[in-house]
């Protein structure tokens, strides 16, 4: 899909602590509640991802901000997002081993070079924003989902790999998996000295993307079992180790994989990865995620990504009764992440096709929340809720502040705001 060719682009990036191997040391415990995941059945809980930092203050915390961004940091804090997603791109936070990860390194606050900017500092001023958030409104409480291997922690290449890979979409090698678990430490030592608590955590971005894992078979044959599930295995287990030290309740999110209805030669299909996961795996799930973007005119005999994801973990007993996330969603033109075409006739078509998935999740008994993917259009894969240069919002913004809001995740389905209407 898309969202797998352009992520890899987006990730938040920043740095900190060393990359030592050698038993996990428990950091002081943060300040900031850690709740329990909300369970199947208490409705729809809205969750958001957004990349610029400066979009992410309380206005509480920074009455003022730079390039006009106040009143659309405004914009996403009427949301009030139970949920936010930390998107970690660890090999730009370490692409020397060693070198500790650079929590603030320093961004332009532009959306690839283009305005409006307002800088920030890395990963550390974001959790320093949500901080803020958590303060003045509550909810905001944070997904960290990692991605990106370092050159000097990635595998050799092998296997039915694309042309273009890079080590940044290799199977980690034993030694990057000691700095992988090294960097689980230091984010959870910079959430606590910031007061942000880090309740859920997921161990990969899309493992069964080629742009995320590579290769995902070993033979160019479509009918070759997957090999990233035993690539995703070992970053699993690897988390749940270091997440069981911790101070607190930490959270394991699983699979956060990309929408792919069926096997592809360098992708693996959601119920195919499932099927390669061992148990211990599956069973340490506190929550299940998938990314499903909202698509026009798909037909409904077609199985979507969350429908696949319930057949595969109906055949696991331990999955019974734990909630699933979309971490990933959105909507935006005719094709999901190519050019907005078609004028306002066409936005509005894509806001009621967002709000029929939404809806089709609020019923779904076992769906507790959905993550709009980010609030500003990234040109690249433009899904946002507002446009890259921040002079408007899609009609699809005013669909998440009806769902988000004041309105409480178990309450009935909002009406389909006017912006979204046909002839509105």
């Amino acid at each position: 899909m898309g969202a797998a060719l352009v992520s890899i682009v987006l990730q938040n990036r920043g740095g900190g602590g060393a990359p030592a191997p050698g038993p996990a040391q428990k950091p002081p415990t943060a300040t900031a509640p850690k709740p329990a995941p909300q369970l199947p059945g208490e409705g729809l809980a809205v969750g958001i991802g957004e990349m610029d930092a400066s979009l992410l203050w309380s206005r509480a915390a920074q009455p003022e901000l730079p390039s006009g961004i106040g009143p659309w940091r405004d914009r996403l804090a009427a949301l009030k997002p139970r949920y936010y997603r930390l998107l970690v791109d660890w090999s730009r936070l370490q692409p020397d081993e060693s070198r500790a990860p650079d929590w603030a390194t320093p961004e332009t606050g532009c959306q690839r070079g283009l305005p409006p900017c307002a800088p920030f500092a890395g990963i550390r001023d974001t959790l320093r924003a949500i901080a803020s958030q958590q303060k003045a409104q509550g909810g905001f409480e944070v997904l960290v989902s990692i991605t990106g291997v370092p050159t000097w922690a990635a595998a050799k290449p092998g296997g039915c790999e694309r042309a273009d890979a890079t080590p940044r979409s290799r199977p980690i090698s034993d030694r990057g998996l000691d700095g992988y678990r090294a960097l689980i430490r230091s984010l959870a030592e910079l959430a606590t000295s910031e007061g942000v608590a880090l309740p859920y955590w997921s161990p990969w971005n899309e493992p069964n993307g080629t742009f995320f894992v590579s290769p995902q078979r070993a033979t160019c044959d479509r009918s070759s079992p997957p090999v990233s599930p035993r690539v995703y295995t070992r970053l699993a287990r690897a988390m749940r180790a270091e997440l069981d030290v911790l101070p607190g309740v930490q959270h394991l999110v699983i699979a956060e994989l990309a929408g792919l209805p069926r096997p592809h030669l360098r992708g693996a299909g959601v119920e195919e990865f499932y099927a390669g996961l061992p148990d211990d795996v599956i069973c340490s799930a506190a929550v299940f995620a998938q990314h499903a973007y909202a698509e026009r005119g798909r037909p409904e005999t077609t199985r979507r990504p969350v429908e696949q994801l319930e057949a595969a973990l109906d055949k696991h007993p331990c999955a019974a009764d734990k909630p699933i996330w979309v971490t990933e969603t959105g909507v935006g033109g005719p094709d999901v992440g190519g050019p907005r075409k078609g004028g306002l006739a066409s936005l509005r078509r894509d806001c009621r096709a967002l709000d029929a998935a939404l809806r089709r999740w609020d019923l779904d008994p076992r769906v507790a929340a959905a993550f709009q993917y980010t609030f500003r259009d990234d040109p690249a894969f433009p899904v946002g809720l507002a446009d890259v240069g921040l002079t408007h919002t899609w009609p699809a913004y005013d669909e998440w502040l009806a769902w988000g809001g004041d309105r409480p995740p178990s309450g009935p389905a909002p009406d389909l705001p006017a912006a979204c209407a046909t002839g509105a």
